[in-house]
């Protein structure tokens, strides 16, 4: 089968069983997802033969370690996908709520109801667990989904979403609700951005250039994140104790991330108490430093950051320092540099703490805690569609009530215009 036929026979599939899937009830959906989540804890170990595959081809391919890891499935993370599902399962279903509703003078009455969006592509790279989690979301929220993974994860994302159709199935729920693009012919990412009238919304989730090339070509609206360009700013008055762990976990705990910490800003009245103390702990941890000229006298073998360093998103054990002199240089820094996606405050005074939350402009804002919560299973969504960092029409992790929209309802007694 050529790939434009493979393509268009799928999103086809996906419209159909659309149709079916809005109209099930809670229960069936609520059915499915637990389902999906015994069947992967059931055929863990055979996930976890096809993402040695995976990891092989991707060493062969001299991908990162960091790139590696977000490969990965061991049981923790397999775990970790069945228990999005439960925690999706046990979620308020969005569809069928009324958001609001109001009478006219004329007696009709006029509503607001959530109703799902259709058929969802999502086009990812690297992370096989994005199959379950955004399948998962998919399905509670009463839409079809329809997987484009990357060629490095093919063999993880077969069997796992192989496992999502069967479950579904058995529950009540058409299999041809989750379909999966087998191919890894890069033209099918083409034909999918050109499926309108088949697909209403596409999630691209991977790096820059994938982002980018979905956002230019696409037909179909597009919810999307470049990517996280996330900041820690250490106040003047923050708690150094709580700065050096809050700091160490952004950027070390999982660095190929997109909420991982890219840069730290520091003010200068507590640099020289908070700096070298921090740079001990992430030399220690294998982070490159690269450093503005004042963070560079007080930490001499930090490398020279260049302009383009404060604009990177390195996914890796490689941090950028700058010493601001105020506040208000560090926001604005990040105004200049930054991805509108996660960045943190930490301080112990509450006046400048409300001025972070108000003045910088991202999707999420935090103080005295580490960027590394923005996260749909982290917030309580159960899972995430993605992040997104615009503004129309969802913002943040995307999760239920995001993948809905709402349509007018009108009930009335006979009324006719004038």
């Amino acid at each position: 089968m050529d790939v434009e036929r493979e393509v268009l026979e799928k999103v086809k599939r996906a419209k159909e069983a659309s149709r079916v899937l809005a109209r099930l009830s809670t229960g069936v959906k609520n059915q499915a997802l637990l389902a999906m989540a015994r069947l992967l804890m059931e055929m863990r170990e055979e996930i976890k033969v096809e993402n040695a595959k995976d990891l092989e081809g991707g060493k062969d391919r001299g991908l990162s370690p960091a790139m590696l890891d977000r490969l990965l499935l061991d049981d923790k993370r397999i775990e970790a996908m069945a228990e999005g599902l439960r925690e999706v399962a046990a979620l308020p279903d969005p569809v069928g709520e009324v958001v609001k509703m109001w009478r006219r003078p004329n007696g009709l009455e006029i509503g607001k109801l959530r109703v799902p969006l259709g058929v969802v592509v999502i086009i990812y790279e690297s992370r096989p667990n994005v199959t379950a989690d955004t399948a998962g979301l998919c399905i509670k929220s009463g839409n079809a989904i329809v997987l484009r993974g990357g060629s490095e994860a093919i063999h993880s994302n077969t069997i796992i979403a192989n496992i999502l159709r069967e479950a579904a199935q058995e529950a009540g729920v058409p299999k041809e609700a989750i379909q999966l693009i087998e191919t890894t012919d890069r033209k099918a990412v083409h034909h999918l951005l050109k499926a309108e009238g088949y697909v209403d919304l596409v999630v691209p989730r991977g790096g820059e250039g994938l982002i980018r090339f979905v956002a230019e070509n696409s037909r179909i609206p597009v919810v999307y994140h470049y990517k996280g360009v996330c900041h820690t700013y250490v106040d003047r008055n923050a708690d150094l104790d709580m700065a050096w762990e809050i700091c160490f976990n952004a950027k070390v705990q999982r660095p190929g991330v997109c909420n991982a910490m890219e840069t730290l800003l520091v003010h200068r009245d507590i640099a020289r108490a908070f700096l070298p103390e921090m740079a001990r702990r992430f030399q220690e941890a294998g982070v490159e430093l690269r450093g503005c000229p004042e963070s560079r006298k007080l930490v001499p073998d930090m490398k020279e950051a260049v302009e383009e360093d404060w604009y990177a998103e390195f996914l890796d054990l490689i941090l950028a320092v700058r010493v601001v002199d105020s506040f208000e240089e560090a926001v604005d820094h990040i105004h200049t540099y930054g991805s509108g996606h996660s960045d943190a405050i930490v301080t112990k005074d509450y006046s400048m703490a409300m001025r972070f939350l108000q003045e910088v402009d991202s999707a999420a804002v935090y103080v005295n805690a580490s960027t590394r919560f923005t996260d749909g299973y982290e917030f309580g969504l159960g899972a995430e569609m993605g992040i997104s960092t615009q503004k129309l029409h969802v913002r943040g992790p995307m999760g239920l009530e995001d993948l809905t929209c709402c349509k007018f309802v009108i009930l009335g007694q006979g009324q006719i215009r004038e």
